[in-house]
């Protein structure tokens, strides 16, 4: 609830522009979007423990994350606003600049994913869709065994773990740039924005 100066006998409040800014939230990522995102957090630690341990289980968790990542793919063309991919070529393109620019703390505001984050959905999307159909493929009469299949599988893997640790620390250290809860956005699926009044 904002408490707003009443006006004078003019009509004008004495508020300073300064003051009229206010902060609101608004729904960015819907419910699908956001059980996806940690769907795959958990079957992406989940695969990451289980290899020559848990065989069975590290196969579930992989045919997980094919299924997981045909639903982003659909969920990308079909979903809600902020899950569409219809501005990935836009952000992408401005991602050097962008990252560039955050040596001097210059974040800008997005209600969507930055250039940055969505640099990192690609990166961690490619990765690991061929950590995962190399996997499936590994266990097929056909390329069982072969070393240009596990050794594609192994450095996809190692990549996407690599990815995952930048990802949080990149969130981390956003929210503390902008004085948001980013991980806490994932949950509610809502994020703050400035306005005036």
């Amino acid at each position: 609830m904002i408490d707003e100066a009443a006006p004078d006998a003019r009509g004008v409040s004495d508020r300073t522009p300064a003051d009229r800014t206010v902060s609101r939230t608004v729904t960015v990522w819907d419910l699908p979007l956001r059980l996806w995102h940690w769907a795959l957090a958990a079957s992406v630690l989940a695969a990451w423990f289980t290899p020559t341990v848990y065989d069975s289980v590290h196969r579930i968790v992989g045919y997980t994350v094919l299924a997981l990542l045909a639903f982003r793919l659909v969920w990308g063309v079909w979903g809600s606003r902020y899950s569409r991919f219809r501005m990935v070529g836009v952000r992408l393109r401005a991602a050097p600049s962008y990252l560039w620019n955050l040596r001097r703390g210059m974040t800008g505001r997005y209600i969507g994913l930055n250039p940055a984050g969505t640099l990192m959905l690609v990166a961690l999307l490619l990765s690991l869709a061929v950590s995962a159909i190399s996997g499936a493929l590994s266990v097929t009469v056909t390329f069982f065994g072969v070393w240009w299949i596990e050794d594609t599988h192994v450095y996809a893997s190692d990549a996407v773990m690599v990815l995952v640790v930048l990802h949080v620390v990149g969130v981390v250290l956003m929210g503390l740039l902008q004085r948001e809860n980013l991980i806490r956005s994932m949950f509610t699926g809502r994020k703050r924005i400035r306005g005036h009044l």
